[in-house]
């Protein structure tokens, strides 16, 4: 009930922002999306180095911390709006699972096939550059999908 109550509630904001072009709404929610998850990426694989783990096991630390910030970033707007977390939850993993899935992928690809990047240290270039590439990736790999889904009135819930 809630989710088609959501939906129709994304529905007319679409239709009331309709001066809003799509490409820029898919650029500001993009950007929102890579603050959350590129934080969380950064931090986790920062953490992950900072303590010696395995390469695999720091992507995953990222991934999840990622995920974790993805997801605040997304709900705490909607619980100062009034929501239930239960309510802000469901609603930011409707609108963002896939492109936080996709940015982290894409971000995940780029720090393991950019040499030296996961087995330099915190101190070295390589690992910052990786870092940036890794950002900038994710962010270009998830606008195409935030674009469909504005588009398709189900993304842009804040």
């Amino acid at each position: 009930m809630l989710l088609k109550k959501q939906l129709k509630i994304m529905k007319k904001r679409k239709m009331k922002s309709k001066h809003e072009s799509t490409g820029k709404l898919a650029f500001w929610t993009t950007a929102h999306c890579s603050l959350g998850c590129g934080l969380g990426e950064v931090v986790g694989v920062i953490i992950g180095v900072a303590l010696g783990l395995v390469s695999w096991i720091s992507l995953v630390i990222g991934v999840f911390m990622g995920f974790i910030f993805g997801f605040s970033l997304g709900v705490i707007p909607l619980l100062k709006r009034g929501r239930t977390f239960k309510q802000s939850f469901k609603i930011i993993f409707i609108a963002g699972f896939v492109s936080i899935a996709v940015m982290e992928t894409a971000e995940v690809l780029i720090e393991v096939f950019t040499p030296g990047v996961m087995s330099s240290g915190l101190s070295r270039p390589i690992f910052w550059i990786g870092m940036l590439l890794a950002l900038a990736g994710g962010f270009i790999a998830s606008y195409p999908v935030n674009y469909f889904m504005i588009k398709k009135g189900v993304r842009h819930c804040h």
